[in-house]
């Protein structure tokens, strides 16, 4: 299949699921897949297998359980780091990607690829919203924006 579109790839990388999915700029979904978390290997394998049906992809975005770098200037920066799930201890994630689809890849956090989606859903019915969205689960987060852009530390 040929699309005249621009599809991007999204994978929301959870420590039970990896939820990925294709769709165009206008937020459509195309195609989605839900794989179970077992191995990087595995999982990230997978994940690859299924994105490259999409010849055509031009981005990927990521958020992925933690705790990851996603400083841009670290030299583990893409890393899944001291996560409690030992086999993704020291993970390579956005390497691994970038090597196999040859695309740029985006990387956050879980919870800011969450308040993401929130603020998409509520920027039109509110102006230019300030969200703060909470997570517990294996550990607490915390994601934010303001003025459009997230809000985060060191």
């Amino acid at each position: 299949m040929r699309f005249l579109i621009m599809l991007l790839g999204s994978i929301e990388a959870g420590g039970t699921k990896f939820v990925c999915a294709v769709g165009d700029e206008n937020f459509n979904e195309i195609d989605k897949k839900i794989i179970p978390t077992t191995t990087p290997e595995e999982t990230l394998g997978a994940s690859i297998e299924f994105f490259k049906q999409y010849p055509e992809l031009t981005a990927l975005s990521i958020a992925s359980f933690g705790p990851i770098d996603t400083n841009p200037a670290s030299a583990k920066y893409g890393y899944i780091t001291d996560t409690p799930k030992v086999k993704w201890q020291n993970c390579n994630f956005v390497g691994t990607m970038t090597d196999a689809l040859n695309i740029p890849v985006y990387w956050t956090t879980d919870v800011n690829g969450s308040v993401y989606g929130e603020y998409v859903n509520l920027k039109d019915k509110y102006d230019n919203p300030a969200l703060v969205y909470y997570t517990l689960g294996t550990g607490v987060g915390a994601g934010a924006i303001q003025d459009g852009r997230f809000i985060g530390g060191n």
